[in-house]
C-alpha cells in the first residue's frame, strides 16, 4: 500500500491575519474579518492546500476570557468560513504565557509562538509537507515559529518588524490581496 504524499498547507495566524487585531478579541460582536481573508482561503483550498490556524491566545492565560469563550468564538468563526464554502482543516491555540499567565496558565510552552509546537502538531496530525507550505503572520513571533518548524514560505503581513539580517526568507505583504497574489505565484512556481 502506498503512503499518501504529504500535503501542503497554508498556516494562518488569527488576530491580525484572519481578524482585525483589537486587543484580545473573544466576543463575536468584536470579531471583524480582515479584508481578503475569504478570497485568500478559497485560492489556497482550490489548489489543494490544507488550511490551518495557529494562534497564541494568552488572553485565556491572563484571565481576560475563558477557554469556553474562546471555543464558542472559534466555533462561530468556523461556521462563518463554512458559510462561504471554506472548511478549515484545524485550529490550534496556545493559552499559556510564561510571565503573565495566571495559575496553571503561567508557564513556558513549546506551542507558544515563536516556538514551533502548534505547526509540528499540525504536520503530524494532517501529514503536512512543511518545506512546501506557506505561513502568513503579522508578528515576528509568527515568522520565527514558521522558520523553526521548517515552513518553506513565510509571508509577513503589514509593517511588523523582522530583523533585516534574518529577513532573507520573509516576504512582506501589505494586505491579504497581495498575500493571495504571492501565494499563487509560489504555487505556480512549485506545482503539486
Amino acid at each position: 500500500m502506498m503512503t499518501p504524499k504529504p500535503r501542503r498547507a497554508l498556516f494562518l495566524d488569527r488576530d491580525g491575519v484572519i481578524n482585525v487585531e483589537k486587543n484580545y478579541v473573544h466576543r463575536i460582536e468584536d470579531f471583524e474579518f480582515m479584508p481578503g481573508i475569504f478570497e485568500l482561503c478559497h485560492a489556497a483550498r482550490d489548489r489543494g492546500l490544507a488550511l490551518v490556524v495557529v494562534t497564541n491566545q494568552a488572553g485565556i492565560g491572563r484571565g481576560y476570557y475563558t477557554e469556553a469563550e474562546y471555543q464558542r468564538l472559534t466555533a462561530w468563526m468556523l461556521g462563518e468560513f463554512r458559510a462561504r464554502g471554506i472548511n478549515l482543516d484545524a485550529v490550534y491555540h496556545c493559552p499559556y504565557h510564561p510571565t503573565a499567565g495566571i495559575g496553571d496558565y503561567r508557564r513556558e510552552s513549546f506551542d507558544r509562538k515563536p516556538n514551533p509546537g502548534m505547526l509540528l502538531k499540525a504536520r503530524d496530525a494532517l501529514g503536512l509537507d512543511l518545506p512546501r507550505s506557506v505561513l502568513i503572520g503579522d508578528k515576528a513571533s509568527d515568522i520565527a515559529a514558521g522558520r523553526a518548524a521548517g515552513v518553506g514560505h513565510l509571508l509577513l503581513l503589514g509593517e511588523s518588524a523582522v530583523d533585516p539580517v534574518d529577513a532573507k526568507d520573509v516576504v512582506s505583504v501589505a494586505d491579504l490581496a497581495e498575500a493571495r497574489r504571492r501565494l499563487l505565484e509560489l504555487l505556480a512556481a512549485d506545482p503539486a
